[in-house]
């Protein structure tokens, strides 16, 4: 079954427009990745720092694999530059 990787990234607000491009540029390299199966970025309606990311990948396995690679990616090491807090990252399973 496959499973779900979220992310959360809380940019300020002077940065809002960077920190999405990044992370825009980040979730279009994943698709190079074994096991991706797509995505879906959400930006909070109160707050445009304020972004989650909904992924899903055949499994945790591939997930993780992922998260191992590009760890050093430039893209992934601005973004974490830029947050005002660490990003965050969760796995979970689908209920229904």
């Amino acid at each position: 079954m496959a499973i779900y990787s979220i992310w959360e990234s809380r940019f300020p607000a002077a940065r809002a427009a960077e920190g999405r491009a990044l992370t825009e540029a980040i979730w279009r390299d994943m698709p190079a990745f074994d096991g991706y199966l797509g995505h879906e970025l959400l930006v909070d309606a109160d707050d445009p720092g304020h972004l989650l990311v909904l992924s899903q990948w055949v499994s945790r396995e591939h997930a993780d694999a992922s998260l191992r690679r590009y760890a050093t990616h430039p893209n992934a090491q601005a973004a974490n530059s830029l947050v005002s807090e660490p990003r965050r990252r969760i796995v979970a399973d689908r209920v229904s």
